[in-house]
């Protein structure tokens, strides 16, 4: 529920029209989770790569107010957290949790935070072959398209009018 809510919160905002990026950040993602996996022995990555979404997303929207089962009332940036300490209640291990924080913040810095700093440059940049892949090109505005393709059929050229 988490990771199709949060998904599509992400697609259908700060990634729209986007889709080349957001497929990277999940790769980037996927990559470190793999990589951070191994040193702490973790096979299944699921539930990490969830709360990287949820903390992706929940930095992007600072001012979103959060309610947790009708009982806490917190800003969006929180939400993380929140889940977490919801984890250590029901007594879960909170190294998935922990690991899906580090990655959204990894990317989250280096995507958000580090190109906005003076002197700072965007270290991720989404290769051209998934732009290639995923998005769409820019429509050319010099494009004349053929009397076929323009709406209703109709091919009005120079010098002519309605009517005569």
């Amino acid at each position: 529920m988490l990771l199709y809510r949060y998904c599509r919160m992400l697609e259908e905002g700060s990634f729209r029209g986007r889709t080349a990026d957001f497929v990277f950040m999940f790769l980037f993602g996927g990559f470190l989770m793999t990589l951070f996996g191994l040193f702490v022995s973790l096979v299944f990555l699921g539930q990490a790569f969830t709360i990287m979404l949820v903390y992706v997303w929940s930095r992007r929207n600072p001012y979103v107010r959060m309610n947790f089962f009708g009982l806490l009332n917190f800003q969006a940036p929180f939400l993380p957290w929140v889940l977490m300490g919801f984890s250590l209640l029901l007594g879960n291990s909170i190294i998935v949790d922990l690991l899906g924080i580090a990655v959204g913040h990894i990317y989250f810095f280096l995507e958000d935070v580090f190109p906005n700093q003076p002197g700072g440059i965007r270290i991720l940049k989404t290769p051209s072959i998934l732009k290639a892949i995923f998005d769409t090109p820019d429509e050319d505005p010099n494009y004349n398209p053929l009397p076929e393709e323009r709406p209703g059929g109709f091919a009005w050229g120079e010098g002519q009018r309605l009517g005569g």
